[in-house]
């Protein structure tokens, strides 16, 4: 195939993968509303970002530089269009930040024509995983993680890393200022949010301390700090609020996924879980709610999981995974969830913020046993019974 014939297959498969229209599942759970196809992948990046179009240099069209994946994706409506900001892994296994925008929030995403430069401080190597903050102050903020090999092991050992959280704000998505690294006691941080609003006339921030860069060793959980300002950023009191417990989903590690949104009846909150299998780590999303006033009260916690990963979601470069650092509460009502799989494709679930609060309030807390399962599967049996729901399969008791 020559170059013309072979650069017009290319911007023809680019433009068809980007306007399929996404469709809903056939059934949910009444929660949210899983889509058929995922938002984003590696092929949804710009070919103008891989391929050197010049025929003179690059005669057999060859693919130039490589992407392995796109997930973890930060997300913000702006000016009207809903825009995620996602972690993209180069075949080089570097991770950099990259915008896509969407005018519906469900399909159509089309990366903006450059990826996101954002400097890198202090000997970093890889960049990823942003929450994007609009906060009250009126910038939009952006905290992500930052990953620098570990200055105290031996020059043998090319694996353990130290990780931090880097800030970055703008006012108009394009132009952003690197604030100096967010600050605790905590050896390691990762999952680091910015609250949206001020507390005590504070930058308030949700935190994830932990001893190593991969084990959280005596991080207790999710953590709740106060900062004077975002510019230098030091938390010097971490309150942990959700605590890592034995034999749940979040056993081993548990991280806020993106800001919280607000609600008359309190803060709703998306969370990753990780438990250990004999198949490695299980990463999974649940959720708990906060006191309006006191951020560090949680007032509902439902048992179990919210979203875990199904079909293909499974499989990846790191499989058995989901995880969101994005979502959009949007004006209508309608809550758009961003999630990753397996750390390598970006997905949307479609929810309310009064389905969310219906699942919250209403969903059977976890009794930490299973004989305190069962009875919430009786307590849930006898009332159907009562309103007569289960007709011919009415249980005596």
């Amino acid at each position: 195939m020559d170059f013309n014939n072979r650069l017009e297959q290319l911007k023809s498969r680019y433009e068809t993968l980007i306007a399929r229209d996404n469709v809903p599942e056939p059934f949910s759970n009444g929660i949210y509303e899983r889509y058929q196809f995922p938002i984003l992948t590696d092929e949804h990046i710009p070919y103008f970002w891989k391929y050197d179009l010049n025929p003179e240099s690059n005669p057999l069209l060859m693919e130039r530089i490589g992407i392995n994946a796109v997930f973890n994706s930060g997300a913000i409506k702006f000016e009207g269009k809903y825009l995620v900001m996602s972690r993209v892994e180069g075949k080089d296994r570097k991770s950099f930040f990259a915008i896509a925008e969407s005018p519906n929030g469900i399909d159509n995403f089309r990366f903006w024509d450059k990826p996101v430069l954002v400097p890198h401080l202090n000997g970093e190597t890889n960049l990823y995983d942003m929450r994007l903050v609009r906060h009250e102050d009126s910038w939009v903020y952006g905290i992500f993680c930052t990953e620098s090999k570990d200055p105290s092991v031996s020059e043998a050992d090319q694996s353990s890393a130290v990780a931090q959280c880097g800030i970055i704000r703008s006012k108009d998505m394009l132009h952003w200022e690197r604030l100096a690294d967010f600050k605790t006691t905590s050896a390691q941080q990762r999952n680091v949010v910015l609250h949206p609003e001020f507390v005590d006339g504070k930058y308030a921030f949700y935190t994830r301390p932990q001893d190593g860069f991969i084990e959280a060793g005596k991080g207790g959980g999710i953590a709740f700090g106060l900062a004077e300002s975002a510019e230098n950023a030091v938390v010097e009191q971490e309150i942990v609020l959700d605590r890592r417990v034995y034999h749940t989903n979040f056993e081993a590690k548990n991280g806020l996924g993106p800001e919280p949104i607000k609600t008359d009846k309190g803060w709703l909150h998306l969370a990753h879980g990780v438990r250990n299998t004999a198949a490695g780590l299980r990463y999974v999303l649940y959720m708990f709610m906060t006191d309006l006033h006191d951020l560090t009260k949680v007032i509902h916690k439902p048992a179990g999981y919210f979203l875990a990963p199904q079909g293909e979601e499974r499989v990846g470069d790191v499989s058995n995974v989901v995880f969101s650092n994005g979502w959009i509460a949007d004006e209508d009502g309608r809550v758009f969830i961003y999630y990753a799989s397996s750390d390598t494709r970006m997905h949307v679930a479609v929810s309310s913020v009064d389905q969310l609060l219906d699942y919250m309030q209403n969903t059977p807390e976890d009794g930490l046993n299973s004989s305190a399962s069962v009875q919430a599967i009786y307590r849930l049996i006898e009332a159907n019974n009562l309103v007569g729901i289960m007709n011919n399969n009415t249980i005596n008791w």
